[in-house]
């Protein structure tokens, strides 16, 4: 099964799908004019962007196996495979540097992990959607890598203030088909779909002899749960190896899939919002 094939547990066939990223290989290696990080003033002013993409990650452990860069990475390299694809069909697209941290509060006790406060995250995004307004980007997508970002109350504040239209998107909710298709058991922290992105992305940051079970070692109440009540997992005394999900079964085929897949879908994203004219709601 690939991303592209129709049938049962598959989208439609991408436009994106068979399209080669553009940039390095067609241009011996330089920089990409829709990578902040490659391009120069030059490049950015021959084309203007409209529509600016946020990777934004956290830095913290995942399971035993996965490098701590885990959520950038996914962020960063799904952002900008669907730039690639995106630019090629004629969109006009920045992705911006990513922000490495996010809401890490019930992961205090581990080595090296850094929080941002939900205040923190306001701030950062209020000031890039202001700066980006200024400038006449007047369209931000966010690429979550991080389950425990929240960007919903901020989006609403910042969009009121900006007059950007922002829109957030989580990766591991971009082709829901794809990845029931793929992944058994996809976990929702250093499960099979992140461990088998990372094999995929970073094979050689992998020590998968070392990866846990991701089993759960206490849980809430009954009387809790029942009533489909939400608060936040002590997560070293719920997920002792950090890890939610077991990873048993991963392998970078299985996250190439997901990942082109999720890329297409992306891509067709930005290059609808690009689209549109300027003051033109992207509900019609």
């Amino acid at each position: 099964m690939t991303a592209s094939s129709s049938g049962p547990g598959n989208p439609s066939p991408s436009p994106f799908a068979a399209t080669e990223a553009p940039g390095r290989a067609g241009n011996l290696g330089g920089p990409r004019a829709h990578i902040l990080h490659e391009a120069n003033y030059a490049q950015l002013l021959a084309r203007r962007p409209n529509i600016a993409v946020l990777p934004w990650g956290a830095t913290e452990a995942h399971n035993w196996h996965m490098p701590h860069g885990t959520d950038v990475v996914e962020a960063v390299s799904l952002a900008e495979r669907a730039a690639d694809l995106a630019v090629a069909a004629g969109a006009r697209v920045i992705v911006l540097p990513a922000i490495p941290y996010g809401n890490n509060a019930q992961q205090q006790d581990q080595v090296a992990t850094v929080h941002f406060s939900t205040a923190t995250a306001l701030a950062i995004l209020r000031d890039v959607t202001d700066s980006l307004a200024r400038q006449g980007i007047d369209r931000l997508v966010i690429v979550n890598g991080h389950g425990g970002n929240d960007f919903k109350p901020m989006v609403r504040d910042c969009q009121l203030t900006s007059g950007l239209t922002i829109l957030v998107v989580d990766f591991w909710r971009l082709c829901p088909d794809v990845l029931t298709a793929t992944f058994p058991d996809p976990g929702d922290h250093a499960g099979q779909l992140e461990t088998s992105l990372l094999l995929h992305l970073r094979p050689e940051w992998m020590e998968m002899e070392r990866a846990g079970r991701g089993e759960a070692a206490a849980r809430l109440p009954d009387g809790i749960r029942q009533a489909n009540a939400w608060t936040p997992r002590p997560w070293s005394k719920v997920q002792p190896d950090t890890g939610s999900g077991d990873p048993a079964g991963s392998s970078a085929a299985l996250g190439a899939r997901y990942f082109e897949a999720a890329a297409a879908s992306l891509a067709t994203l930005l290059t609808t919002v690009s689209g549109l004219d300027r003051g033109v709601d992207v509900f019609g």
